[in-house]
C-alpha cells in the first residue's frame, strides 16, 4: 500500500500539535526539512512529533552531508529511532537551503557518497574508516530496534545511481512526470544490478507539490514557491534538463534561483515562469484532477508520494482548506 508523507516546517513549539493533527487526518508519515536558518532543530520535532503519536512515521526530508558529522547524524537519527519506537527514516540529499544561507553549494556527488556510506555504516553498527581512523557508535546496536532506513532525496542520474547503490529508499525529485519517474525507477534498478545487488531489493517515492482547489489559479498561488524550489533541481546542471520539454524553464529557475526568498511564490525566480508549467510540474486543481495525476505515479511502481502542500507566502486559509481537500478527498480515493 502506498504511503503518504506530509512536509512542514519544524516550528518549535507546534512539533506536537502538527504531528496529531496530521496523523488524526489520516497521513502516514510527517517529514520536516533540516534548514537550520529557516526553521528549528528537526530532531528535536521528530521526538515532540513521536512522543505526540502513535502510529505515524517521522523523518528529515531532507538532511545534508555537510552541517553534521556522518557520527552526529547517527546518532541523532538513532535517538528519534528510539523514541518513536521503531518510526524514524532518514531522509537525506546534497543540500540545498541549508547551505544557501551558509553561502555554501550542495555537496559534490564524490562526497555525498563518502558520507553516505559511513552513516550507513554506523547505523549498521559496522565500524568507520574516518580517513585512517577507525570510528564506531556504542550504543545504536543494543537497543535492538530495526535499523533506522535511509531515503536519498534525488534528481540527476549520478545521485540516483549512488542512492541506488548504498540507500534503502531513493524519493524522486523531478515533478509530477510519469515519464520521469519511471525513467528515474529504471536507472536506479540498472545502478543496483551493475552494482551486484537486487534491482527489486529498494523502495521507491517522490517528491511531489500538490493543491487541491477547483480554482487553479488559487490551486497555482498556494504552491507556487514550493513548486520552484524543487524545480529548481532540475535546473542546477544543463545535464540535467536536457531534452526535456521544460529544459528552458528549468534552467531559468536554476540559473537564477532566489535563495534569500526560498520556497516562496514572489521571488525572482518565479517570476518570469508560465502558470502552465507550474500545473505541469506540480499537481493543481480539483480532488478529481488530483486523484488521476497522483495515481498516475503510484501506477509507476511507487511506494510513498511525499506531498508538499504549501509555500512560505502562500495564504493560510486557502492552504489550510487546500490540504483540508487533500486528506479527506484525495487520500481516501487513492488508498
Amino acid at each position: 500500500m502506498t504511503e503518504f508523507w506530509y512536509t512542514t516546517f519544524p516550528t518549535p513549539g507546534r512539533s506536537e500539535q502538527t504531528a496529531r493533527g496530521i496523523e488524526d487526518a489520516g497521513w502516514d508519515g510527517l517529514f520536516f526539512p533540516d534548514t537550520q536558518n529557516l526553521s528549528g532543530d528537526i530532531y528535536s520535532a521528530m521526538c515532540l512529533a513521536a512522543k505526540a503519536t502513535t502510529r505515524l512515521r517521522v523523518g528529515t526530508a531532507v538532511t545534508n552531508p555537510v552541517t553534521r558529522h556522518p557520527a552526529v547524524t547517527a546518532s541523532a537519527i538513532a535517538t528519534v529511532q528510539v523514541e518513536s519506537e521503531g518510526r524514524a527514516v532518514l531522509g537525506i540529499g546534497r543540500g540545498d537551503s541549508s547551505l544557501g544561507y551558509l553561502g555554501l553549494g550542495p555537496s559534490p556527488v564524490d562526497e555525498f557518497e563518502i558520507y553516505l556510506d559511513r552513516v550507513q555504516r554506523y547505523l549498521r553498527g559496522e565500524p568507520v574508516d574516518l580517513d585512517g581512523f577507525e570510528s564506531s557508535n556504542a550504543w545504536i546496536g543494543a537497543t535492538g530496534l530495526p535499523k533506522v532506513p535511509v531515503d536519498v532525496a534525488a534528481t540527476g542520474p549520478r545521485v540516483i545511481s549512488v542512492a541506488a547503490r548504498h540507500a534503502e529508499r531513493i524519493t524522486f525529485a523531478v515533478g509530477a512526470d510519469v515519464e520521469r519517474i519511471d525513467t528515474s525507477i529504471d536507472l536506479a534498478r540498472s545502478a543496483r544490478e551493475t552494482a551486484g545487488l537486487d534491482p527489486e531489493g529498494i523502495s521507491f517515492g517522490a517528491y511531489v507539490n500538490v493543491a487541491c482547489d477547483d480554482n487553479v489559479e488559487i490551486a497555482r498561488s498556494i504552491i507556487r514557491g514550493s513548486t520552484g524550489t524543487f524545480a529548481h533541481f532540475s535546473g542546477m546542471s544543463k545535464s540535467t534538463s536536457s531534452g526535456m520539454a521544460d529544459a528552458a524553464v528549468f534552467r531559468h529557475i536554476g540559473e537564477n534561483y532566489d535563495m534569500a526568498n526560498h520556497a516562496s511564490g514572489a521571488a525572482g525566480h518565479m517570476t518570469a515562469v508560465p502558470d502552465e508549467f507550474v500545473s505541469r510540474f506540480a499537481v493543481t486543481g480539483s480532488a478529481g484532477h488530483c486523484v488521476d495525476r497522483l495515481g498516475s505515479l503510484i501506477g509507476c511502481g511507487l511506494d510513498r508520494l511525499v506531498l508538499l502542500t504549501l509555500s512560505r507566502d502562500s495564504d493560510p486559509e486557502l492552504t489550510q482548506s487546500s490540504l483540508d481537500r487533500i486528506s479527506s478527498e484525495v487520500l481516501p480515493e487513492l488508498r
